[in-house]
């Protein structure tokens, strides 16, 4: 189909200005995340774009956006959809971003993709939960959360251009879902991110802490997630490594109301350094969303511990430093889930991240972009 850019009246480039305290260039330091100056990541505010929901292409409506990674060759981004094939097929999108030094212009959709499930077939209903996606060596990679009530493991999948399945990942013992719930993924809080490094190796975060290792994040507490290692050539696992998820960072207006935290997304700046989304909800307050360096050098492979909580070994979790706090910055982030390292018209590097509207009307599907000065060596 012939792309479209989206700045019509239904399609709002919202101002910085207009909207919240954070300007149009606006830059954001961390000069030396966990005391490692080499780490210095630096990022300038470009701007937001939003798709209100309900809008449409090809007949399906756009929205859930939870994964987005650049595809160099073509300068476009795939963005993939949490439909679970309820709203249309299981799909993925390719879009284009009209971005510079000066600012965010506009984003058009140019095509979208059908999943096929393995006997080449579009996905049936409820059948799978698309949440993130990176285009790899020999294909895109991408995950889905599965299903703790039906029991529907995640997985992690390779697939073509064109949505063909090619081959699957193996899945860990202790994270397929339980009846009991003794073990295993939490219903929607599994896998949510995904990341490949330079090196092929594949990261697969979970969104909570699996049943056997404790709890959820609460106001009080934080989360113990895994995030997995994967040889991206064979898909077999290598390691995993331990991510503590904070605490939940505010409560809900009403006693009785709904508040939750968790790791949204995952993207590798080298073979052992990622940026991490954690993003969180009050009833009545809204998200908030906070971006973090972690570093797995030196980190406990937690591989042969079947349960965090009940082990007496010495685990040393992922070092982790803050790199943006996006509410206190001024921005009012929705719900972000996606993230992606990409190129700008004029060639500098963008961060862009992306929120999933729940196909929601009173959410939004939200792009936020920024040039990335400084990021480590």
């Amino acid at each position: 189909m012939t792309k479209r850019f989206l700045a019509t009246a239904s399609f709002s480039l919202l101002s910085s200005a207009a909207l919240h305290a954070t300007d149009i260039g606006a830059t954001f330091e961390t000069p030396c995340p966990f005391g490692d100056c080499a780490a210095n990541i630096s990022l300038t505010y470009l701007g937001e774009f939003v798709i209100p929901t309900g809008h449409r292409e090809n007949g399906v409506e756009f929205g859930g956006i939870s994964g987005l990674d650049f595809d160099a060759a073509t300068g476009h981004y795939i963005a993939i959809s949490d439909d679970r094939s309820e709203r249309g097929p299981a799909r993925f999108y390719e879009l284009a971003v009209d971005v510079d030094g000066a600012g965010l212009k506009g984003i058009a959709v140019v095509k979208q993709v059908t999943l096929k499930d393995r006997s080449g077939k579009p996905f049936a209903r409820r059948t799978v939960d698309p949440e993130s996606i990176r285009l790899g060596r020999d294909g895109i990679y991408w995950g889905s959360e599965g299903d703790g009530k039906a029991l529907i493991a995640p997985f992690v999948r390779v697939t073509s251009q064109d949505g063909v399945f090619m081959r699957e990942f193996k899945l860990p013992e202790g994270f397929a879902p339980t009846a009991d719930k003794s073990t295993g993924i939490r219903d929607n809080l599994a896998f949510e991110d995904l990341a490949i490094a330079p090196s092929g190796d594949v990261f697969v975060g979970v969104e909570a802490a699996l049943y056997q290792d404790g709890p959820a994040a609460s106001l009080m507490g934080a989360s113990l997630s895994r995030i997995i290692r994967y040889d991206g050539t064979t898909g077999e696992p290598k390691a995993q490594y331990v991510y503590p998820i904070s605490p939940i960072p505010q409560a809900a207006q009403k006693a009785d109301g709904s508040n939750d935290n968790g790791m949204s997304e995952i993207i590798a700046l080298d073979n052992h350094r990622l940026l991490t989304v954690e993003r969180s909800y009050a009833q009545g307050v809204g998200n908030n969303v906070k971006i973090f360096m972690i570093d797995l050098d030196g980190a406990t492979d937690v591989s042969a511990i079947a349960s965090l909580s009940k082990t007496d070994q010495r685990v040393v979790p992922v070092r982790k430093s803050q790199v943006l706090d996006l509410r206190a910055s001024g921005l009012i982030p929705d719900n972000i889930e996606s993230m992606a390292i990409g190129k700008a018209k004029d060639g500098s590097d963008v961060l862009i991240l992306g929120s999933d509207n729940n196909f929601s009307t009173s959410q939004k599907t939200q792009f936020y972009v920024f040039e990335i000065l400084r990021r480590p060596k």
